[in-house]
């Protein structure tokens, strides 16, 4: 039997007019700020007007540390939402908006897949509302002045040495990771060495996404540090006067985007922070948004529970006061396989036994996320080579670590699929038996903050972090940032820092390679292993196969 492709199927939706779709969520056509017909901003005034409103329930969907074999996180997220509006409830979903560098590298867009996907699927992946342009041009304006007030007397003595700020792109491009700047002589500035990582890794991306309205997000601009003294003295990007003209550029961008599912159904696209480099999770702005004109909001956060559940749960739920009542934990029979030991060009064939080797990382998130107080379901993410021993095996599975494990195909069938999840998740949220609570206090010290991580939900023997990291983390607690969060930026692949040990590992060490302090995002980012933030491409990108055919469509894309 032959699929069509994603971008097929996208181009065959239906869809309707934003306004309808705005009107599904009671949104005013006044209050959407249209770009083009099938996409819009929701204005501040009425994101304002409904912030008196009861809140709705909660559902973050997460997953197992991925794999080749692919988990579907974003179009499991899609689907449930379309099958919680087919049972009538009304529902919307809330993912981040694509970064370019992965959909021309090799991880793809980030609309879902299959019949649930978010609409335009060619925008959201490319250029979309121009936002990550706008945080890219906020982003390089702090940097041009950064570098002119050194050029212009330097009047906060600024040791260039000891600048933190570094450049962005949103490109994976590795020549850029290390770089010099300010060569050629007098008239072109001081020579120091600098840098780039892409724009998903940016502080401004991180605050846009954390942001409650602008006069916070210009707040939270002037916070950032920008580079240090001689005397190791603080300089703010407020010292620059740079925040109010990043505001600027910034204002559009930080408006929610509402677009719509294939079913037609609304869907709320903004911001986009990796999970690896960052905190993983939507803006902050479009979920509370949608929890006061939705009864049921479906939000997911970035790769596998051990990095976007754990910061949606310590980072994202603190700052902004929110709570899930059920997680969804998705999983693939592919996947069971390959934690297994089973070749990706072998998955093909019915594998019961490593099916049930392959659990055990399953199991480890359940065991997570449950010690945050909420219940889990696991959704068992369909593919047409499952068999009913292999799925029976992983329901099995689940069931001994207490819960539940259904099977949705959402992917081949739409609503239709995911009809069996969506009552599954209705029951469980209504049961009311969540209690969640992050996994450590404000007050702890942040190099127990590290360890606590690294202990509970990594299962690490110890963090390896020399005297200069730790004293490095005990001078910001002397300066009060010790009550922030802690963002550890990790490898995806593995619990570990070692991206080919897979399963459930135990008895390893965590090594911390360098600790910066994201003071306007409000977290202490933890650099473990040899995560870049700065990705590069792989020896086949995507781009390779990304064009426009005869009748100007685009090709390539997924």
């Amino acid at each position: 039997m032959s699929y069509k492709s994603d971008i097929e199927i996208a181009r065959e939706a239906k869809k309707k007019p934003i306004q309808e779709v705005g009107d599904k969520l009671g949104i005013p056509t006044k209050h959407l700020l249209p770009y083009g017909h099938d996409k819009a901003k929701v204005s501040q005034d009425y994101i304002n007007s409904v912030q008196s409103n009861q809140s709705g329930k909660l559902i973050l969907v997460t997953a197992i540390n991925p794999t080749p074999a692919g988990e579907g996180k974003t179009t499991t997220t899609v689907g449930l939402g379309d099958g919680l509006n087919r049972i009538g409830k009304k529902a919307t979903i809330c993912i981040r908006e694509a970064s370019l560098g992965p959909n021309f590298g090799m991880k793809g867009g980030a609309a879902g897949g299959g019949y649930a996907q978010v609409v335009p699927m060619e925008d959201m992946n490319l250029h979309f509302t121009g936002d990550f342009h706008a945080i890219t041009s906020a982003h390089s304006l702090l940097s041009a002045m950064i570098d002119n007030h050194i050029y212009w007397g330097n009047a906060q003595e600024i040791d260039v040495r000891r600048v933190q700020w570094r450049r962005v792109v949103d490109m994976n491009d590795r020549a850029l990771r290390q770089i010099n700047v300010s060569l050629g002589g007098v008239a072109n500035g001081f020579p120091r060495e600098g840098g780039f990582d892409i724009t998903v890794a940016s502080e401004v991306m991180a605050i846009l996404c954390l942001a409650k309205d602008l006069k916070d997000l210009e707040t939270r601009l002037g916070d950032m540090i920008v580079a240090y003294r001689r005397d190791r003295s603080p300089v703010f990007c407020r010292d620059i006067k740079a925040e109010g003209a990043m505001t600027v550029l910034l204002k559009d961008a930080m408006q929610p985007n509402l677009v719509q599912t294939l079913e037609n159904n609304p869907a709320f696209v903004h911001g986009g922070p990796f999970a690896n480099i960052a905190h993983g999770c939507n803006s902050v702005i479009a979920t509370t948004t949608a929890l006061k004109i939705s009864d049921y909001v479906v939000t997911e956060a970035g790769f596998g529970a051990d990095l976007g559940a754990e910061k949606f749960m310590n980072i994202k739920c603190r700052k902004a006061g929110i709570a899930p009542s059920v997680v969804v934990l998705v999983a693939t029979i592919r996947a069971m396989k390959m934690n297994g030991g089973v070749a990706k060009a072998d998955l093909g064939p019915e594998n019961v036994e490593a099916v049930k080797n392959g659990c055990s990382n399953l199991g480890r998130h359940i065991e997570n996320v449950k010690s945050f107080g909420v219940p889990v379901v696991v959704a068992i993410n369909h593919f047409v080579t499952d068999t009913d021993a292999e799925v029976d095996a992983v329901k099995a599975y689940v069931a001994e670590h207490g819960a539940e494990a259904v099977v949705s195909k959402h992917w081949e069938f739409g609503s239709e699929g995911s009809e069996d999840l969506a009552r599954k998740v209705v029951e469980i949220v209504d049961a009311g038996n969540a209690n969640f609570s992050p996994i450590y206090p404000d007050d702890m010290l942040l190099f127990e903050k590290v360890e606590t991580i690294a202990k509970r939900i990594y299962r690490a023997d110890e963090v390896l972090a020399d005297k200069k990291i730790r004293d490095q983390l005990k001078l910001w607690e002397d300066q009060g940032y010790g009550d922030l969060p802690v963002c550890m930026a990790k490898t995806q692949y593995s619990f570990s820092t070692d991206p080919n040990l897979r399963g459930a590992p135990t008895g390893h060490s965590v090594p911390v390679r360098e600790v910066r302090l994201s003071a306007g995002a409000g977290f202490v980012v933890v650099v473990c292993g040899e995560i870049m933030t700065m990705p590069g491409l792989p020896s086949k990108p995507a781009a390779e196969s990304i064009h426009l055919n005869e009748d100007g469509q685009i090709e390539g894309l997924f």
